[in-house]
């Protein structure tokens, strides 16, 4: 497994610091290892194991704790002296009411222990947490492998972009997910990720928020997942509900249903933003898969969507590199991403292949001609050949995604 320097490195400098350290991410996106690497530099510092208290809530060892109390007496029982602990819950919420206990250590214990947290839900701080030490905790969201950290991980960053272009479609297919580079075959990966995906939807969703209609809770969550990249809004999706189902949706389920995936981190939810009128354009979103491997699962019969899954890879790394990612509009068009980040724009158009058609050429750089601003510009895409021109910048997908 490799080291994951890219979250270390942000979450290094809080180790001894009171302020408690939130870890975010999908299932199975690698927050356990982090914490198990974060134990380790600990170690390498002199903290004895006595002084680490390492609790994962979806192990049986801990099934007993079910709530803040039975929480709040095991850790005051393992506390055995005036040394500085450092505590580390392993997808808390599953622990009712934890925000509750973790407050009562920050107003009781104060400087003598160091808090670390995991948690599958993007809401995780939106309850007692939140409101109580607004300002006193830190928060990292950890994503599945990047392109580059499979490169890493197979020890082939050395390679011409030509030799890497099996292990890119590979990665196109079957995601990030770390754990499923340890499998040897594709029935392997797919039973994987077809378990994640099941309890992602069953534990984080329907037992979660009580949804009583599985079957076209499932139905929206295989269009939406099949579909990634696409333009939504809540009037398309209750048009093509009410022809392709009987039953048909109404507005408010289709809304709920979409924000419980996003709250489970299963897709990502995108604002449209008008780039010359400089605003947040509500009702019209965009979706994209947390991994494109849970996608592949749910897709059964529909042709591969070679455009859309390299946009949503793009997406992806942009948000791993730390990006505020927005879809541009303009009057006569699109711009696939506005990326921000300390102050500055980066503009983004993805596509599979330019070659040498000319209308799908101008296509991809005339939104980007439009936009009146000094910013970088980009056009990713599959092809090898340079084909920048007035100032934006071409460039390979495979030579961008493994960019310092």
């Amino acid at each position: 497994m490799i080291i994951r320097e890219k979250y270390l490195s942000k979450i290094r400098p809080f180790y001894n610091q009171d302020l408690i350290k939130v870890i975010t991410g999908i299932r199975r996106c690698g927050k356990s290892v982090i914490l198990t690497q974060i134990i380790d530099e600990l170690k390498k510092e002199g903290i004895t194991d006595e002084q680490i208290i390492y609790m994962n809530f979806e192990s049986k060892e801990y099934s007993n704790i079910k709530n803040d109390d039975d929480l709040y007496l095991y850790i005051k029982k393992n506390l055995k002296n005036k040394n500085k602990y450092y505590l580390f819950f392993d997808e808390i919420q599953n622990v009712e009411c934890w925000e509750r206990t973790v407050n009562s250590f920050k107003a009781d214990l104060k400087d003598n222990v160091s808090i670390f947290i995991t948690g599958s839900n993007s809401d995780l701080l939106s309850g007692e947490l939140a409101t109580h030490l607004a300002g006193r905790y830190v928060s990292f969201k950890v994503s599945p492998f990047t392109f580059k950290e499979v490169c890493e991980l197979k020890g082939i960053l050395d390679k011409d972009k030509y030799d890497l272009v099996k292990y890119f479609n590979e990665y196109v297919i079957w995601g990030g997910l770390p754990q499923r580079f340890m499998l040897t075959s594709e029935e392997q990966v797919r039973t994987y990720l077809t378990d994640i995906y099941n309890s992602i939807v069953i534990k984080d969703i329907i037992e979660r928020f009580g949804i009583k209609d599985l079957d076209l809770f499932n139905r929206i969550v295989e269009y939406i997942v099949t579909t990634p990249s696409q333009t939504f809004s809540a009037e398309n999706l209750v048009n093509y509900f009410s022809v392709n189902d009987d039953r048909g949706v109404t507005k408010n389920t289709l809304y709920n249903y979409l924000e419980y995936m996003s709250k489970a981190m299963l897709i990502s939810k995108v604002d449209r933003y008008d780039v010359r009128g400089k605003r947040i354009l509500n009702g019209k979103y965009k979706y994209y898969l947390t991994d494109l491997g849970i996608g592949q699962v749910m897709n059964t019969s529909k042709k591969p969507q070679m455009g859309a899954y390299l946009e949503n890879i793009v997406f992806n790394e942009l948000i791993s590199r730390g990006y505020d990612v927005k879809v541009g509009t303009l009057d006569n068009g699109e711009i696939d991403f506005m990326a921000l980040k300390d102050g500055k724009k980066e503009y983004y158009q993805v596509c599979f292949l330019l070659g040498d058609n000319e209308s799908v050429i101008n296509r991809e750089f005339k939104s980007l001609k439009e936009i009146d601003d000094n910013y970088p510009k980009f056009v990713i895409s599959t092809d090898t050949f340079d084909m920048s021109e007035d100032g934006i910048i071409h460039k390979n997908i495979i030579d961008w995604l493994l960019e310092r």
